[in-house]
């Protein structure tokens, strides 16, 4: 339990009407959740505005309301609080009950729109290699240290950042290390957070149903970094060409890393293969059994983020040589056939495309390369035809499926994918809604040597069709197929 106005502390006020000397017991802006003495935050979501839920939390036992126009009808004893953007005020009350958790350990930030999940999780476990509490907010799970919890968001709203962090403080956990979305910064999730240092991968075509422009998506991944203190490292991926734009405003010290130009942290690969690469970084040589281009440009920033925190450099190459592959990140499986099955998380053009080349790279051209990928319903449309368009440009064979349609027709989907692929290209590709059906067909087309690549869903285990989930685990499926063939 915890004052009003202690919660409310940083956080701008408009108006108050009421005290804020009450005690509050939890902190919810879903009015289903409130319970006696709970504060009720009235947020303006996509889909429902929770202004309009104040009089039931308030039915429910809300003593206090959190919102952007304090209503016309007031109850006595209960506390109104206007302020310009409640999802913003949410984030500092939370971080405010939950004793600013962030300030009791060292937390790093990862954004851009590949990459996140692999740098996170590895320098997760890097870190615990290393022997130290680590805590991971990331797409795939969460970790307290050793413990895990099921994640539903690339970043969480703020109150449940908070509770993890509090978590975190309780088990002694020094490093946290997090994805951050354009969502997340956006919607104000990470506000009042206390970051050590924030890590900027690429930039690339994603999310245009939720940001209008690729340049509104740009402005808001720097607006992370614009927001870092003086105290904090900013390292930014120098290739990508936004890289420096992340920079412009940024009071944190500042560092770069690259493989094609001059950077503070720099890497050349020396050997690419399916068992791993082998790279220069710096003066440096290491193996590591990540694959492909965009895993150098991963493993560059692991490295040089645990040297700025403090690590022995020989220490980390150690540690590096040691990391595994994260889950449906390039995950690979090879049958008794000889058939190398890979899934990974690829789901917008850019990633597919470092996927299909990074395969190309390796291969010998004289097996097949199979390609099964679909994209996402209810999501950006635009890339839609660029996925077509790579997909089936940088493979022997490609079959079209589903990701999870949500509320779309899968038919509406494939058709779209469709429009992106050339003429010439016309030959090389089949659609096949079904997904496990598609699956199995590229088991079945894949002779000895063969790649089948299955983009899109990675780490998932489930597929969504009009708002029901279903088991649905691509690396599962294709071993059992591939099993199959085997007898």
């Amino acid at each position: 339990m915890i004052a009003l106005k202690d919660i409310l502390y940083k956080a701008t006020l408009n108006a108050v009407v009421g005290s804020t000397n009450i005690n509050v017991v939890a902190i919810n802006f879903d009015s289903r959740k409130i319970e006696n003495n709970h504060a009720f935050v009235a947020i303006r979501g996509l889909v429902a505005d929770g202004h309009d839920y104040i009089d039931k939390a308030i039915s429910s036992g809300a003593t206090s309301v959190v919102c952007e126009k304090i209503p016309d009808n007031l109850v006595d004893g209960v506390t109104y609080v206007e302020v310009d953007n409640t999802s913003r005020a949410l984030a500092i009350m939370a971080s405010n009950f939950y004793g600013n958790p962030s300030e009791n350990l060292r937390l790093v930030g990862v954004t851009g729109t590949n990459g996140k999940t692999t740098v996170s999780s590895l320098l997760y476990q890097l870190f615990k290699k290393a022997g130290y509490k680590v805590g991971l907010l990331s797409t795939v799970k969460i970790m307290v240290d050793e413990v895990e919890y099921k994640a539903t968001h690339t970043t969480p709203d703020s109150l449940t950042i908070n509770r993890y962090l509090s978590e975190m403080n309780a088990e002694g956990v020094e490093f946290c290390f997090m994805e951050v979305s354009s969502h997340g910064i956006h919607q104000f999730r990470t506000e009042g957070l206390h970051f050590e240092g924030g890590i900027f991968t690429n930039l690339s075509h994603d999310h245009l149903d939720y940001h209008n422009t690729f340049a509104e998506y740009r402005d808001v991944k720097k607006k992370f970094f614009d927001e870092l203190p003086s105290r904090a490292f900013a390292l930014v991926n120098a290739d990508d060409k936004n890289g420096l734009v992340m920079l412009q405003n940024t009071k944190a010290k500042t560092y770069t890393y690259a493989l094609k130009q001059y950077a503070d942290y720099k890497t050349q690969i020396l050997e690419n293969q399916f068992g791993g690469l082998l790279l220069k970084v710096n003066d440096s040589e290491v193996w590591t059994r990540l694959i492909g281009n965009f895993n150098a440009y991963n493993v560059l920033a692991i490295y040089a983020t645990a040297e700025l925190l403090g690590l022995e450099k020989v220490e980390v190459l150690r540690l590096i040589s040691d990391l595994e592959s994260v889950s449906g990140r390039f995950q690979y499986i090879i049958s008794d056939e000889k058939i190398t099955a890979i899934v990974d998380y690829a789901h917008t053009p850019d990633a597919l495309k470092n996927v299909l080349e990074t395969i190309n790279s390796i291969r010998t051209k004289n097996e097949e390369l199979i390609t099964v990928v679909g994209c996402g319903g209810d999501r950006d449309r635009t890339k839609r035809p660029k996925m077509g368009h790579i997909a089936s440009a940088l493979s022997t064979k490609v079959i079209f499926t589903s990701d999870n349609p949500r509320s779309e027709k899968p038919e509406d989907i494939l058709n779209e994918i469709e429009a992106g692929v050339e003429p010439q290209n016309f030959k090389k590709t089949l659609t096949i809604s079904d997904r496990k059906q598609a699956i199995k067909t590229a088991c079945q087309m894949a002779q000895p040597n063969d790649i089948i690549l299955i983009a899109g869903k990675g780490h998932e285990t489930y597929q969504e069709v009009n708002g029901v989930r279903s088991d649905f685990d691509d690396l599962k499926i294709v071993k059992e197929f591939l099993k199959q063939l085997q007898k």
